[in-house]
């Protein structure tokens, strides 16, 4: 039979898993909650998140009012967040994301949306999300996305991140300019790697990368990575 409760939040799961004598205790999970109206949706979501050892999905929610208590009962490190909610505006699910970025610090708010207009992106950004890929996704790039958003790095599909640079390139105001090598950082950070697989990417140190992330974050003036690819394609920088 199909689920249909809207709003669910289950126990411990797979956190509570305790290693075996003599192995190594298994790294906690990605907590997430799911917010979608459609429970078919948000069903075929957890069916395909759950297949991953390192995914566990802990509550559902429709809507936005049971989108603020599924996320308050169950405490996720990501959030998978359709913009539209109920029959209302289509961008009622920004509303959802600013509340959660303000009421809970640090959680991950991931957008995954039919919608693709160039600001829609843009407000989700502005709005705290960490990333926006649009339903069509691949599951790889998803979980990909998923993983990159619960690590405090940002995610963007090529459709995200296009409209991005349509929506926002404009003239470059006076300020200090970026290196070759911060701007390759830059490129690569726009595609959601990590520190580590910049490194690889650059052939380079980890530490190295911090240092480059740190200097391009300072010298765009923001404080999370997902600004730094919002304010870089602002300027015109991606």
């Amino acid at each position: 039979m199909m689920r249909t409760t809207a709003v669910t939040a289950t126990g411990p799961g797979k956190a509570g898993a305790t290693a075996g004598a003599g192995s190594r205790p298994r790294p906690m999970p990605t907590r997430i909650v799911l917010v979608d109206d459609h429970a078919i949706m948000r069903q075929g979501l957890r069916a395909v998140l759950e297949r991953e050892a390192d995914l566990h999905v802990v509550g559902e929610a429709g809507s936005p009012a049971e989108a603020v208590a599924a996320v308050a009962a169950s405490r996720p490190h990501v959030v998978l967040l359709d913009l539209k909610l109920t029959a209302g505006p289509q961008t009622d699910g920004l509303e959802v994301c600013r509340r959660l970025c303000a009421t809970h610090p640090g959680i991950g708010v991931l957008v995954l949306t039919t919608f693709a207009e160039d600001r829609l992106v843009v407000e989700a950004v502005q709005a705290g999300a960490r990333g926006y890929v649009v339903k069509d996704v691949d599951t790889t790039e998803l979980v990909r996305a998923v993983r990159a958003v619960s690590r405090g790095e940002s995610a963007f599909d090529a459709h995200s991140a296009s409209a991005m640079v349509r929506s926002l390139a404009g003239g470059v105001p006076e300020r200090e300019g970026l290196t070759d090598r911060e701007l390759d950082v830059l490129r690569l950070l726009a595609r959601g790697l990590s520190n580590r697989a910049i490194g690889a990417e650059l052939f380079i140190s980890e530490t190295t990368v911090k240092f480059h992330v740190g200097n391009l974050m300072r010298k765009l003036m923001v404080s999370r990575r997902a600004e730094a690819v919002y304010a870089a394609t602002k300027l015109g920088l991606l």
